[in-house]
């Protein structure tokens, strides 16, 4: 696996990617509206340099917020190694925290992140609903037949070492 700046890409193998994963590059959460593939972020590349993983984040008011992470290949460090190259970023650019927010249904990525420190801070209900209205390409249902209603925001503390 390589991982790689997110600039180093072609635009338009970025852009495709969120096309592909996400019905299109507009992130619509309670904290904005993001087009992904102008972010800041990494990719990570198998060793036919395809695409196996990205995370896109931004800095504001010395935080670093993630606002997409994807791994297409679950359990092989992915997510983990893409997680590390953001967290020492941001560390490098003194912010105190890491936030990220996902959706209810998406019970694989709240077990993930919990496991790596981050703690749930805040609970957005019928984000997703409000969401829809900005991006109506959300889906209703989620992961394991879970309605999409709810953002969860999660955070981890820089300033304590974990």
């Amino acid at each position: 696996m390589h991982i790689v700046s997110i600039k180093e890409m072609p635009k338009e193998t970025i852009v495709d990617f969120f096309n592909r994963y996400w019905g299109s590059p507009k992130m619509v959460i309670s904290s904005g509206i993001y087009d992904c593939s102008t972010l800041d972020g990494f990719v990570a590349l198998n060793e036919g340099y395809k695409i196996i993983g990205l995370i896109t984040y931004i800095f504001r008011d010395g935080q670093c917020e993630i606002i997409s992470l994807d791994s297409l290949e679950e359990r092989k460090g992915i997510g983990t190694a893409l997680m590390k190259k953001v967290e020492k970023v941001a560390a490098e650019y003194h912010c105190k925290r890491i936030t990220l927010i996902t959706t209810n249904d998406n019970l694989l990525a709240l077990k993930f992140y919990q496991k790596r420190g981050y703690m749930i801070s805040h609970i957005h209900r019928f984000a997703v609903e409000k969401a829809r209205k900005v991006k109506p390409e959300i889906p209703l249902i989620g992961n394991d037949g879970i309605p999409i209603r709810d953002e969860i925001g999660l955070e981890c503390d820089l300033t304590d070492g974990t």
